[in-house]
């Protein structure tokens, strides 16, 4: 028999020399959790700019007729009662629209007005709502120098929450009928008429209707725009926020690893208080069967104290030092020369954040076949590109705000230096 001849590998193929090609994502670090920042970025406390109701519609009104006043629920309160009759505003993508048109009507009205401060509109970094930072997927787009941030949210992943379990239904639905006990129509909290004889109950949940504000403020040397909804105040409204209420709810504490699971939402309720300047939390502890056993109101400024020193208990200032990080890294990543580039910002617990710009077919689902240039009203864009640029962009305010950082510990109002 022949012997078989040995299979020779094929020869090495020479190739041509590859162009080096940037990384198609920037990436931020998870930051240190096991030590507070040397130095925490100063934040300004949040001064409201405007305010705007939706109607039972989710029709835009600049009026207050939203605004809804705090009174004692009832203990005990069924907040199961008139489930059936919910009005539920199906969930959508986190559009900016509403917090664009408030910004563009402030900015018409100081352009309007009389004042000789009126001549220079304010230079802002960033615009966005509230929620948008306890957010895991975000939509980015820079034009003339201000970044847009909304949350991503797909067409799968809206329709998953829009088909919530009847379990995961129903519990969301006890935080509404809470504000509904909460409220009122008037200050005296004698407005709302008792329905089905129900004390206290401030009508049936229609969640189209929300009483909003705008606010500015600083994180750093950053100008912020933010805007949220504000369930409710207390007294009379004077224009500022510092009777704000925020409520929530929570599943009664029954031993220690539910108090720790409590610990860790204060983390959330305290920042998106902290951003829109609401100085009070005031939750609702329910039991399993969706009855309310007990009411406490938190001052937003003295959770950190409250938490602090407790097994596993979060560092505000950690928190401070991230977002001022992250704005930094959005700043010297997020480039764009037309204004039209949409970014895709992930954060991965634990790993950090990964940023990069969005091809063709990935803005046209953000566009979702709306009239839009990325994901901000077509309208909205117009307006701004049409604006005379400064020539400023980078260095906008920086050299105005270096007397502000040293200065910025005077600026803030008691308690909310952290």
């Amino acid at each position: 028999m022949a012997n078989k001849r040995k299979a020779q590998s094929p020869p090495p193929q020479v190739r041509s020399p590859v162009r080096q090609r940037l990384s198609p994502a920037a990436t931020l670090s998870y930051p240190s959790l096991s030590s507070s920042p040397h130095k925490v970025p100063p934040i300004q406390r949040p001064s409201p700019l405007l305010t705007f109701s939706y109607n039972a519609d989710r029709v835009l009104e600049f009026n207050n007729s939203a605004l809804r006043y705090f009174v004692q629920p009832p203990d005990g309160a069924d907040l199961g009662f008139h489930y059936d009759k919910w009005t539920k505003r199906p969930e959508e993508r986190g559009r900016l629209d509403g917090l664009l048109t408030a910004w563009s009507r402030f900015k018409s009205n100081l352009r309007l007005s009389d004042s000789a401060s009126s001549a220079k509109l304010p230079d802002i970094d960033v615009i966005c709502w509230r929620g948008i930072m306890t957010n895991w997927e975000l939509n980015v787009m820079l034009v003339k120098g201000t970044l847009y941030l909304e949350e991503h949210l797909s067409e799968a992943k809206l329709q998953e929450k829009n088909a919530m379990t009847p379990r995961h239904r129903l519990q969301s639905y006890y935080g509404y009928a809470f504000e509904s006990y909460c409220t009122s129509s008037e200050p005296d909290g004698f407005g709302d008429p008792v329905s089905q004889g129900v004390p206290g109950w401030g009508g049936d949940v229609n969640t189209n209707v929300q009483w909003c504000t705008v606010v500015k403020t600083k994180l750093g040397d950053r100008r912020m725009v933010i805007g949220g909804e504000v369930d409710c105040i207390r007294g009379q409204y004077s224009g500022n926020t510092e009777n704000y209420v925020e409520l929530k709810t929570s599943l009664t504490i029954r031993n220690p690893s539910d108090e720790v699971k409590f610990e860790k939402k204060l983390l959330k309720f305290y920042f998106q208080s902290f951003l829109l300047g609401v100085p009070e939390i005031v939750v609702g502890f329910r039991k399993p069967s969706g009855h309310l056993s007990t009411v406490q109101s938190f001052r937003t400024v003295e959770i950190p104290r409250f938490i602090r020193g407790k097994p596993g208990a979060w560092d505000p200032s950690v928190c401070l030092g991230w977002g001022d990080r992250f704005l930094t890294f959005l700043q010297s990543t997020v480039k764009s020369d037309s204004g039209r580039e949409v970014w895709r910002v992930t954060f991965k617990p634990k790993v950090g954040v990964t940023a990069a710009v969005l091809n063709e077919v990935d803005v046209s689902e953000v566009v979702n076949g709306e009239d839009r240039v990325g994901f901000l009203p077509r309208w909205y864009w117009d307006e701004v590109a049409s604006q005379p640029a400064d020539g400023a962009t980078s260095q906008r305010g920086r050299d105005g705000d270096s007397a502000a950082r040293g200065a910025g510990a005077a600026d803030l109002a008691s308690g909310w230096r952290l």
